[in-house]
């Protein structure tokens, strides 16, 4: 999953597709660089980001999805938004899935996409954006993650949601500590085990700087480590600014018999 963020905020590379034509172009050269899945988003929710009212979002989304309708990227296009009427736009313009950090909180998120026939990312986030990161505590983080993207996929179930179009992302870096987030990837089979397919998201992310000691430019062979550990614990989707380079690694580890 290419990520594509139509914000002047977002930690890595908000400003830089804010031009719609721009913002297109951007997104075909990760469909033809590999990417399944183009995820397009118009609110930063880095930490500590401000949320931004709806018709900013859609202000900032509305040109973007045009432009790719006009020119389609090659690849289908998530929407990256905890808004019902913001992913109304969006799959009325094409979109085919929802991203949504909130887990479906929106009330009328899940309707929304039952009716449409779309399929959905159900994501777990403790607080808000611009909160999340102040004082994250769980007891045990991985079975709290767990139990709540079980409710949320169930919830989803009873909206009218296929399962079988329901993925999960236990939300790395979303209100958790360096710690939570190396404790989420350690258990990422006990999410694998719920039968849905399972996105990660560390791409260029504080996890990876604590790691690495890298800051956000330098941290693409951090991203790509954990990224294959991920995929050998079960994850399904790897959500990514560098599709090529992420690409390769993918290849590489899977010819050389990663995650048997």
């Amino acid at each position: 999953m290419g990520i594509l963020n139509a914000t002047p905020d977002s930690f890595s590379d908000g400003g830089m597709h804010l031009n719609a034509a721009e913002a297109a172009a951007r997104a075909r050269m990760m469909a033809a660089q590999g990417a399944a899945i183009i995820d397009i988003g118009a609110e930063s929710t880095r930490p500590g980001a401000r949320p931004v009212d709806e018709e900013v979002e859609i202000g900032r989304l509305g040109p973007v999805l045009a432009a790719l309708r006009d020119s389609p990227p090659g690849a289908p296009i998530s929407v990256d938004t905890r808004r019902a009427a913001v992913a109304a736009l969006a799959l009325d313009a094409g979109a085919v899935m929802v991203n949504d950090i909130t887990g479906g909180a929106d009330p009328a998120m899940l309707p929304l996409v039952a009716e449409r026939g779309a399929g959905i990312c159900l994501m777990h986030m403790q607080g808000e954006p611009g909160t999340m990161q102040d004082d994250p505590r769980y007891g045990d983080v991985v079975d709290e993650v767990l139990a709540f993207l079980v409710s949320r996929m169930d919830a989803a179930v009873r909206a009218g949601v296929p399962e079988d179009v329901i993925v999960l992302d236990p939300g790395i870096g979303f209100g958790k500590t360096a710690g939570h987030n190396r404790a989420l990837l350690a258990g990422l089979p006990a999410i694998a085990a719920l039968g849905r397919p399972v996105l990660v998201g560390v791409s260029r992310k504080g996890v990876i700087g604590a790691l690495t000691g890298r800051e956000v430019g330098d941290r693409l062979a951090g991203s790509i480590g954990a990224g294959l550990a991920a995929v050998g614990r079960g994850a399904s989707v790897l959500r990514v600014h560098d599709v090529a380079e992420t690409v390769d690694a993918l290849r590489a580890f899977t010819a050389a018999g990663g995650g048997e």
